[in-house]
């Protein structure tokens, strides 16, 4: 019964959730594009006993990539589907993984959309990255014999407690699922919770540790930190990821960093694509000296702000950074991953807003790696403490070591999936 009304609203909310899309894409016109897909309509290759992975957005495709390229290495006879909701995702997924899977928007939760996308692709395997759970997928995936995988699983307190207030529809939903591979003991003990099967609840860490440099981006790095830092004559600070409202924030403390330190370079960085105009707009008006990325040229002494508006380079600009500072926690988006410049050695700080994260957030700070703030001015004096070379290099190291010793998810994870593909 839960079931059936859930289906009933999701029909009636329909037309609201396409006219979202529309609003939504007057500020980014990907929206717009290739909606016939949500619902079921595309065409593709026959793909018949593929693996379907399905992630949300930029984040949980970035993420994913690694086991996708691990899943093509064992498996290269397995076509691998990758799905996504926004046009962010779907932009990384080509940039990053070209043609060698098929990417296509993922379908709404609605049996007529699922019943043309499962019939057209006929997976064998769905891997679901993170928290993306529907109940009508599971449900067709179950009785299809589709075995369903939710990997790097996270489960905060506040989320268990939303699927307890909706048991009759979330219990049969988690236990239509094969497995859940989760980051932590306690993800895991709040699946069980909730009415997972113990036996079907996996504890393998989070994959996000298991970050590689590769020694092109290495190089690529160096010569833009290079140029950044004026051949390591001038401090540089990254602002990753940065929402709506953090941005006046980040440049009241570069404000009050070059007060002392008037040769400091901060590259920003919003995390999202249609912000790039009103960031770059932003730092104009508040009389900063400023470059876009995206114009091609690179930063010479005189730029005081370097604004990242190109998309899939944030690894590249993290490695011209001395200090980063990583967004979407000083508003309560829950913040983004920092796993990213501990990989480059990197100090981290951050604000409060950190439950997408809470993990890797507590095993950085126990680490000593991880700085957090909660205004401008606590985070000029962190940026300035961190000037000294020897502070920097202390808190970088210790934030490369606790993610070396946090490794392995993805190799415990690919055994785990080892059942479900034939």
């Amino acid at each position: 019964m839960a079931l059936a009304l859930y289906t009933a609203f999701y029909y009636l909310i329909s037309p609201f959730i396409v006219l979202r899309l529309l609003l939504r894409s007057i500020k980014a016109p990907a929206y717009r594009q290739r909606i016939a897909e949500r619902f079921g309509f595309f065409s593709s290759p026959e793909l018949e006993g593929c693996i379907w992975m399905h992630t949300v957005s930029m984040g949980e495709t970035i993420a994913a990539v690694p086991l996708v390229k691990q899943l093509q290495q064992r498996y290269p006879g397995k076509a691998i589907v990758m799905t996504t909701m926004t046009p962010t995702g779907s932009e990384r997924v080509k940039a990053l993984l070209g043609d060698s899977v098929f990417h296509v928007y993922a379908p709404y939760d609605l049996p007529c959309c699922l019943q043309r996308f499962l019939r057209r692709l006929k997976p064998s395997l769905l891997v679901i990255m993170e928290t993306e759970l529907w109940p009508n997928t599971l449900a067709a995936c179950q009785r299809r014999g589709i075995a369903t995988v939710l990997v790097n699983a996270r489960l905060s307190q506040k989320s268990a407690a939303g699927y307890q207030r909706f048991a009759a529809l979330s219990k049969p939903m988690l236990q239509n699922l094969s497995l859940v591979a989760a980051q932590t003991e306690a993800d895991a003990a709040r699946f069980v919770a909730l009415g997972m099967a113990a036996d079907k609840v996996a504890v393998t860490g989070s994959i996000k540790f298991d970050i590689s440099i590769e020694p092109a981006l290495q190089q690529q790095a160096q010569q833009l930190k290079a140029q950044c830092s004026q051949q390591g004559q001038r401090l540089v600070w990254i602002a990753a990821s940065t929402h709506k409202g953090e941005d006046e924030i980040m440049l009241a403390a570069h404000r009050q960093l070059l007060a002392e330190c008037p040769d400091a370079l901060l590259i920003l960085v919003p995390r999202h694509p249609e912000r790039f105009n009103a960031v770059a707009q932003l730092v104009q008006a508040q009389g900063f000296s400023s470059l876009r990325r995206s114009s091609g040229e690179l930063p010479n002494a005189s730029v005081q702000v370097y604004v990242g508006d190109t998309m899939g380079e944030m690894m590249l600009l993290l490695g011209a950074a001395d200090i980063a500072f990583v967004g979407g926690s000083l508003v309560a988006s829950g913040g983004h991953n920092m796993l990213e410049p501990a990989a480059w050695g990197l100090p981290v700080l951050t604000g409060p807003s950190d439950f997408n994260f809470l993990a890797i957030s507590q095993a950085l700070m126990q680490a000593q790696a991880l700085t957090k703030i909660e205004h401008a001015e606590g985070l000029a004096a962190e940026l300035l403490r961190l000037q000294q070379p020897s502070e920097r290099l202390c808190q970088g190291q210790a934030a490369q070591q606790m993610l070396a010793a946090n490794q392995g998810a993805l190799a415990r994870l690919l055994a785990l999936l080892a059942k479900f593909i034939a």
